[in-house]
């Protein structure tokens, strides 16, 4: 089991600590409900560091992207970040991911903590064009700060204005006395806010002046139960729950970042599954009878008919209900269709909603 630089603290701090992607982290410190409500209202400090971090440079960099990735990276410029996938050859998606476009050819891609190797050795299979690449996850610390006064709470530690950064723009900076330090207007809580990337050895220095700066504005440490909670409220995919191999992007509706503009693995197959139409897709639901949806309940029809499966679902803690996702037949997927959770083999009524829950 590894550890992040940052494990000794959240053993200090009291957090209750599970194994999670080969690592060990805090799920939570005093309860997913309360720091819940800290990242929604205030701000809360994610150790994230288990997350991958690839370094690939090279005339080619791009090349290279542009035929793994689903989405569109010559659209980037220096200072923005993307959201995409990685499509594999059935259809399905290798992981999601972040690419960062440090300058025309420098770009850094954050993978999944349990993918990595996974990402790593993919990703490789198509360096046919001698792109450099460096593996950097390993002495990458990330920190994630968000909630709407993580911008008030760390402006003492950096002379970069965060207030006017754009949502999915970057820049390196100081931070904390540290130098090159990527500062992110990103993240995966709807909050709002930042994420952090530096190296190992400046972690207890980092982690010590963000909660210092943060004291007045009652910054507390956060597990992945609330990240978790946080997440589906928005109706955010999760690796390995929402999306994976047998998951196609526009199933998952990730069509926004699938851009049939350019060849990538897969896009004929894919855009064909488009054209023709998709025979199951993923929606957000509500419960309307009393029962929490949990992770592969089966998702049934009014005649009892099993139409789908659940893959994330939990009681909404901002919401004060309980809501999912899942894959249904397409005919059940629209917004107001009603359809029954099987919760231990009863069927509990519940009713398609947009995304996101949380609005």
């Amino acid at each position: 089991m590894k550890n992040t630089a940052l494990t000794e603290k959240h053993i200090a701090l009291g957090a209750k600590m599970v194994p999670f992607a080969g690592y060990n982290m805090p799920v939570t410190y005093e309860g997913i409900n309360a720091e819940h409500a800290t990242v929604r209202n205030s701000v809360g400090v994610f150790d994230v560091s288990h997350m991958g971090e690839f370094i690939l440079k090279g005339e080619n960099a791009l090349d290279l992207i542009q035929r793994v990735t689903s989405n569109d990276a010559s659209k980037l410029y220096d200072g923005k970040v993307q959201y995409s996938c990685l499509p594999n050859k059935d259809g399905g998606i290798v992981d999601d991911l972040l690419v960062y476009r440090i300058d025309e050819k420098s770009y850094m891609l954050v993978v999944n903590a349990s993918n990595i190797e996974k990402d790593w050795n993919w990703i490789q299979q198509f360096n046919d064009k001698d792109v450099e690449m460096h593996n950097i996850s390993d002495k990458t610390s990330l920190l994630a700060i968000q909630g709407p006064k993580a911008a008030d709470a760390l402006q003492s530690l950096t002379d970069v204005n965060l207030a006017s950064m754009e949502y999915y723009t970057f820049v390196k900076g100081t931070f904390a006395g540290v130098d090159n330090v990527v500062i992110s207007a990103t993240g995966y809580t709807g909050a709002g806010g930042f994420e952090i990337y530096f190296d190992n050895e400046h972690a207890d220095k980092i982690w010590n002046a963000i909660f210092e700066a943060g004291a007045a504005y009652n910054i507390k440490p956060i597990g992945l139960g609330a990240r978790d909670t946080l997440r589906l409220e928005m109706g955010f995919c999760l690796y390995g729950n929402d999306i994976d191999d047998s998951t196609s992007p526009i199933e998952a509706g990730l069509g926004w970042i699938t851009k049939f503009s350019k060849s990538f693995t897969n896009s004929t197959a894919l855009q064909a599954q488009k054209e023709a139409g998709i025979q199951k897709k993923l929606v957000g639901f509500e419960m309307i009878d009393r029962g929490i949806p949990r992770h592969d309940y089966e998702i049934a029809d009014a005649e009892g008919n099993i139409i789908g499966k659940v893959t994330s679902g939990t009681q909404a803690p901002s919401l004060q209900k309980a809501i999912g996702m899942g894959y249904v037949a397409k005919d059940f997927g629209k917004e107001g269709t009603e359809i029954f959770i099987l919760i231990r083999n009863t069927p509990i009524k519940a009713k398609v909603v947009k995304f996101p829950f949380y609005k």
